[in-house]
C-alpha cells in the first residue's frame, strides 16, 4: 500500500514546516509514505519552504484557484503518482499528524472508502459558541441531505481509497468538504468518522471571512450539490408547496361560494389556478431534471472508467507523470 499525504497550500510559509514535521514517516500496513504539496499560487515563500522541508512532490498551480480546486488537483496528482490511499490535511497544522494512522486504519481493514476526522465540533474550544452551533447545524443538514451520519461535515482531514478518489468530482469553487460528502452518499460509498485531535489555532480561517459569507457560500454549495444528485426530490418538494398553496386558496374560494359570498373573490380563483399550473410545471421540471441526472450519471461512469483505465495503463508502464505544474 502506498500512501500519499497531500497538503494544499496558499501562503503557508510560516506554518508549513511544523505541519510537515508532524507527518508520520511509517504506519503499520503501509509500504511507503510520500508527501505532496499543492502550491495554490502563493505569493510568499511557500514553494521554497516546501523544497527545504524535503517533501517528495511539489506541484504548482498557475494561479490562485481556491481550496476546492487545489484539493481536486491534488487528488489527481496523487492518483497519477500511484497512491493507493490519499490523506488530505491542512497546511496550517490544525490537525495532529499522529492521527493519520487512525484515519487510514478503517481503510486498511476494508471497512470504509472514505474516512473523515471528527474534531468534536460541539465541544471544540477553538470555535466560538456561535461557530460551534453553526457547525452542529451544518453537520445535521449534511447528514439528512447525504444520508451519511455526519458529526463533522467541514473537516478537511480525510483519507480516501484510490477508487473513492477516482470517483470524486469537485465542482464547487468554495470548498470541497460539503459537496464531496453529498456525492459520497449518492454513490453509496462507505464513509466513516474517527475522533481526532487538533492543535492550537495559528491564524484565522481564510475560508470563512465572516458568518454571513460562510452561511451564504455553504448554503449555495449544499443546494447545488443536493439538487444535482437528488433533483426529483427537490423539485417534488417545491412543486408540492406551490400546489398545496393553490389548493388552499382554491378551497377558500369554494368556501365563500358555499356561504354565498363569492362576489369579488375572483382574484383568489385566478391565483389558485396560477399556483396549480406553476406547481404542475415544477413537477414536470423535476421529471426532466431527473432524466438529465440519469444521463449525467452515465457520463460520470464513462469518465470514471476512462480515468481508471488511463491510471492503470500508466501504472503498468511506470511512466513518469508531471502536472501542468512543477514537480520536485
Amino acid at each position: 500500500m502506498k500512501l500519499i499525504i497531500q497538503i494544499p497550500c496558499y501562503n503557508e510559509a510560516e506554518s508549513l514546516p511544523a505541519t510537515i514535521q508532524a507527518l508520520p514517516a511509517a504506519i503499520d500496513g503501509i509500504r511507503s509514505i510520500e508527501y505532496l504539496v499543492i502550491d495554490d499560487g502563493s505569493s510568499d515563500d511557500t514553494l521554497n519552504v516546501a523544497r527545504a522541508c524535503g517533501v517528495h512532490h511539489i506541484i504548482q498551480m498557475p494561479r490562485h484557484s481556491g481550496l476546492a480546486a487545489a484539493f481536486a488537483f491534488g487528488l489527481e496528482s496523487c492518483l497519477k503518482r500511484g497512491a493507493d490511499i490519499i490523506v488530505n490535511t491542512d497546511a496550517d497544522n490544525q490537525y495532529n499528524g499522529d492521527d493519520i494512522q487512525h484515519l487510514v486504519a478503517p481503510i486498511l481493514a476494508g471497512q470504509a472508502d472514505i474516512v473523515i476526522g471528527d474534531r468534536g465540533v460541539a465541544t471544540l474550544q477553538a470555535f466560538s459558541p456561535l461557530k460551534r452551533s453553526l457547525q452542529r447545524f451544518g453537520s445535521w443538514v449534511i447528514s439528512h441531505t447525504s444520508g451519511v451520519n455526519t458529526p463533522d461535515a467541514t473537516s478537511g482531514f480525510r483519507a480516501l481509497t484510490r477508487t473513492a478518489a477516482i470517483e470524486t468530482m469537485v465542482l464547487s469553487q468554495y470548498s470541497y468538504t460539503l459537496e464531496t460528502l453529498i456525492q459520497a452518499g449518492s454513490r453509496r460509498l462507505s464513509v466513516a468518522f474517527v475522533p481526532i485531535r487538533t492543535n492550537p489555532t495559528t491564524r484565522p480561517s481564510r475560508l470563512m471571512n465572516n458568518i454571513p459569507h460562510y452561511l451564504a457560500n455553504s448554503l449555495v454549495t449544499i443546494l447545488r450539490a443536493y439538487t444535482m444528485y437528488r433533483p426529483l426530490r427537490v423539485f417534488t418538494i417545491l412543486g408540492s408547496i406551490v400546489t398545496l398553496a393553490g389548493i388552499l386558496i382554491g378551497m377558500r374560494y369554494v368556501y365563500f361560494i358555499l356561504i354565498g359570498q363569492s362576489g369579488g373573490k375572483v382574484q383568489s380563483l385566478i391565483l389558485a389556478a396560477v399556483l396549480l399550473i406553476v406547481g404542475f410545471q415544477i413537477f414536470m421540471i423535476g421529471l426532466l431534471a431527473d432524466l438529465i441526472s440519469f444521463n449525467r450519471k452515465i457520463l460520470e461512469e464513462i469518465l470514471f472508467r476512462i480515468r481508471r483505465s488511463e491510471l492503470d495503463s500508466q501504472d503498468n508502464s511506470n511512466s513518469p507523470v508531471d502536472g501542468f505544474a512543477n514537480q520536485k
